[in-house]
């Protein structure tokens, strides 16, 4: 067993842009690198990439086929993941090696190699960016000459190609102690991956790997795998020959539907039982550059501001590339291939290789001159390499917004405009403007403000919103005699404030003159409404007061001529030429058309202008109350018991004034007749109300006229006497009048009340007797039930209607022919064969049945057939079977013949709607609607 003990300051380091490796040497993805040379490698950008290492060792001694070697130091590895290896950690996959800090890796203990080949991946991750990179070492020792410098037995002399030493063959469990002395270890090796790419052509099943176990020289060992790929789906992709061990892989790998699978390793006897522990295959499969990059989008929309420093960003594509990303064949590369249009400059923007980033790579972006750029870009893997790398492109579409940087600018400095006086919301001039920015944005629509010549705020500018002129507008009236002209300043704007180091232009400044034409203004009252204020009942003609108006053309001379216009009550008069206002009738505050003490009249002014104007105006007069209406005696009816002190009766005034020309009121009986003050009595209660009683013991019930006299507390008073109704009546214990004695209020005698209350009693007796007949009748019809129900009888009945004449053509018939002759004579008179056509025929009449009182319901049937048997045999029963002879018409009738009407026969029409008209067409309904059936 030889002892190999390894340079202790052998090194492999992954710096940012070179790899260097010192001996002993080392093999790496085919290439081989020695401690004299630097090449260059990429930088691992990515987390899942491989790299493979092979170092070649020479041992000292073998034995047996099996490599027995202690490793002391073995190597130093340290990774960079280019932005320095500070807190990087390292891993191994084995549990004989692991790896310090610094990168040393180193043996834990004494290794036993059951093979010419040690195979390890060693893995350095940093926990800050959850960086991660992998590395495969692969260990191949060899034989070197024996110290004495003897050759072994069976071997040539010189170096010994290590290359052809490999073996396909692993043997994943530990050697069992034998008679040379190996021991068997308890932990089992961790198989490496295994690297199969993908797209193979094959042929296949291509040999991956040759597992075996040290038994199958004692026993008969059969060999399975099973995981993902071999008895889970996707099913047989790997298999495995199970006596000789030999894996393969059956079909070409994709790695981009899976790019590793993980296998177990079963070793039983034939039996089935276990020989050996399964052991973990990794299996990675290694990528090929078989997809191209695929966009997200086809096309990217973006925008920049126009005047764009260089370096502004403006968008971001991104490409995919389906194949492993830690290799060139997914590292995509960005390049713009065209531009359009190319100005000012064919090159405005770049783009970032890595990022896919674009930015603005030159200044002079001008949305007035260009609004949009339309830029190719290609995305190509193998980190952009044109001759090996797959490519594809997309479109970016950049637009150039808009920023205020044109302001806007008056078309011309000067503007007029005219207005007639008193209008408003009247345009007078149109301000138009020169706006290069982008139409209907904030940085193209125009704000108007006038500046100066506008004090009072007469004038407004609008702007238009389609096509942003600015409207000045006439918000406050102007008046001719007051401003003729006006001379404005106005300024424009935009709605956004102008981009950083643009200045307004002096034509954003202009002037407008507005001139103001005289038009005939309307007269109008100075006091409007004028209230005046005089007593009412002023006599006829008085002078009221002057109700003038003001013509306010000054410039023009009209006279104004003055009418009425509402005058409700027709009391007033105004003078046409002045104004002046006089009473046409006695003004009456009591008068409906009083409104609270006020009355309004209306009245128009017009002038003689071209055309007229006329104005209106209010006069309010305000009546003052006199003492013109004697107070009125309430109520007036009242009723009062025959005897005192069981009741009174409250009374008072209304009068039509106000105060103090209304109570307190005095109430009086008259002297005059004597009986009223011997009968009658008035005690005041305050100053308007008072109570009439009875002076006297009693007094004969009946209806009494009691005039009192109510005199009010006007200057100078004045009084009514007014008329009050009492009917005295005789009063229950409560005080109230009874019926009787109310009837007896009324004025109705004894005998009057006698003679009433019996007619009341004879009329309720003829009541009641005629609901007693009624109930007896109802009960003989109940007793008598007809034998059919009236609903049920279909019995034809002849009906008599009114005749109505045939009007003054039919005047010339003889009726009585038509009528039934009184006697028999003129018929017995008459030839053989020849007779009216309506005589009742001469013979013997049969037999009818005769109904019995009291019927049968079972002899009704019977009944009615002998009835109508009789029917049938009598010739004197109408109608009478003979020829009916018309009048003729004359060929120049306007009907048509008889003739004419068919019958229709073919037997479309449906009947069944017969049955639906009641039981007096059942007989129709059943010859025509059942004729079917039958």
């Amino acid at each position: 067993m030889g002892i190999l003990q390894l340079d202790p300051h052998a090194s492999l380091a992954f710096q940012k842009k070179t790899i260097q490796r010192s001996s002993p040497r080392i093999s790496w993805k085919g290439r081989s690198y020695s401690k004299d040379k630097k090449d260059a490698l990429p930088c691992p950008q990515k987390h899942l990439g491989v790299r493979e290492y092979l170092l070649k060792l020479q041992s000292s001694s073998v034995g047996d086929g099996v490599l027995s070697c202690r490793l002391i130091l073995m190597l130093g590895v340290k990774f960079n993941n280019c932005a320095g290896n500070k807190g990087v950690r390292y891993e191994t996959n084995s549990l004989d090696f692991k790896v310090r800090a610094d990168g040393t890796m180193y043996a834990v203990h004494q290794v036993q190699m059951a093979s010419k080949q040690l195979i390890l991946m060693v893995t350095a991750w940093d926990p800050q960016t959850l960086g991660r990179w992998e590395a495969i070492v692969r260990f191949l020792v060899g034989e070197k000459l024996q110290h004495n410098g003897h050759k072994p037995k069976g071997r040539k002399s010189g170096p010994v190609d290590l290359a052809q030493q490999q073996s396909d063959t692993l043997l994943p469990w530990r050697q069992h102690q034998s008679a040379k002395g190996l021991r068997r270890q308890k932990r089992d090796w961790v198989i490496p991956p295994i690297n199969v790419p993908e797209n193979s052509r094959g042929p296949f099943p291509q040999q991956l790997v040759r597992i075996r176990s040290d038994k199958d020289k004692e026993i008969h060992i059969r060999y399975s795998i099973t995981g993902v790929g071999a008895d889970q789906p996707p099913m047989e992709v790997f298999s495995i020959d199970p006596v000789s061990g030999r894996m393969y892989v059956t079909r070409p790998m994709d790695r981009e539907e899976r790019a590793s699978y993980h296998l177990r390793a079963h070793a039983v006897d034939m039996n089935g039982n276990k020989v050996e522990n399964p052991i973990d295959l990794y299996i990675y499969v290694i990528d090929m550059n078989d997809n191209r990059p695929e966009f997200i989008n086809q096309v990217y929309n973006g925008s920049v501001d126009e005047g764009s420093k260089p370096g502004t960003y403006v968008m971001t594509v991104t490409a995919n590339d389906a194949d492993d990303s830690t290799t060139a064949n997914g590292m995509v590369r960005y390049r713009i291939v065209t531009q359009t249009p190319q100005s000012p400059s064919q090159n405005m923007f770049t783009i970032n290789s890595e990022t896919g980033d674009i930015v603005t790579v030159a200044a002079g972006l001008d949305r007035e001159k260009v609004q949009q750029y339309m830029v190719i870009v290609q995305a190509t893997d193998m980190e952009g390499n044109l001759n090996y790398g797959l490519s594809n492109t997309a479109t970016a579409i950049i637009t150039v917004t808009d920023v205020n940087d044109n302001p806007p600018e008056f078309t011309t400095s000067t503007y007029s405009g005219e207005v007639p006086e008193n209008r408003v919301e009247v345009v007078v001039a149109n301000l138009t403007v020169m706006d290069r920015d982008q139409p209907h944005s904030p940085n193209w629509n125009a704000i108007y403000r006038i500046i100066s010549g506008d004090p009072s705020g007469h004038f407004t500018i609008r702007t238009d919103p389609v096509t942003n002129e600015g409207m000045v507008t006439v918000v406050k009236a102007v008046d001719y005699e007051m401003n003729r002209a006006f001379m404005l300043t106005v300024m424009v704007s935009n709605q956004a404030p102008l981009a950083s180091g643009i200045q307004m232009s002096f034509q954003s400044t202009a002037g407008v003159t507005i001139s103001v034409t005289d038009v005939n203004e309307a007269p109008y009252f100075p006091t409007n409404h004028k209230l005046i204020r005089l007593e009412e009942g002023v006599p006829t003609g008085t002078v009221l007061t002057t109700f003038s108006a003001v013509d306010p053309d000054r410039f023009m001379q009209q006279a104004v001529r003055y009418s009425k216009l509402s005058d409700p009550a027709n009391w007033l008069n105004i003078n046409a030429t002045n104004g002046q206002i006089t009473t046409a009738a006695v003004l009456d505050r009591e008068s409906d058309y009083i409104k609270n003490n006020v009355y309004e009249a209306t009245f128009l002014a017009a002038d003689n202008g071209i055309p007229p104007a006329s104005g209106t105006g209010t006069l309010q007069i305000y009546l003052i109350d006199i003492n013109d209406n004697a107070p009125e005696l309430l109520p007036k009816e009242a009723q009062i018991c025959e005897k005192p002190n069981l009741n009174v009766i409250n009374i008072t005034a209304a009068d039509a004034d106000i105060d103090p020309n209304v109570g307190p009121f005095v109430f009086e009986l008259p002297s005059v007749p004597s009986a009223v003050r011997k009968n009658w009595t008035i005690t005041r209660l305050n100053g308007d109300y008072a109570q009439l009683s009875l002076r006297i013991m009693y007094l004969e019930a009946g209806v009494y006229d009691v005039p009192i006299i109510v005199t009010d507390s006007g200057n100078p008073p004045l009084y009514n006497t007014s008329i009050i109704k009492v009917k005295v009546c005789p009063c229950d214990e409560n005080g109230d009048c009874t019926t009787i004695g109310a009837v007896a209020a009324a004025g109705l005698g004894t005998g009057a009340i006698i003679a009433i209350l019996i007619c009341i009693i004879i009329l309720l007796t003829m009541v009641l007797l005629f609901v007693v007949w009624m109930k007896r009748r109802e009960k003989e019809r109940h007793t008598k039930q007809l034998l059919i129900d009236p609903e049920d009888d279909v019995r034809d009945n002849i009906l008599k209607y009114d005749e109505e004449g045939g009007g003054e053509e039919d005047q010339d018939y003889d009726l009585s022919q038509l009528q039934q002759p009184e006697t028999m004579d003129h018929v017995l008179n008459k030839a053989p064969g020849v007779r009216r056509v309506d005589e009742r025929p001469i013979g013997a009449e049969p037999q009818y049945p005769i109904r019995p009182v009291i019927p049968h319901p079972g002899d009704i049937g019977d009944f009615i057939n002998e009835g109508l048997r009789a029917a049938d045999n009598d010739p004197t029963a109408p109608p009478y079977d003979s020829l009916l002879v018309f009048d003729y018409e004359g060929s120049g009738s306007t009907a048509g013949s008889v003739s004419s009407l068919n019958s229709s026969s073919s037997g479309d029409q449906d009947y069944d709607y017969l049955n639906d008209w009641g039981p007096r067409f059942k007989k129709l309904a059943d010859m025509y609607g059942g004729g079917e059936e039958d």
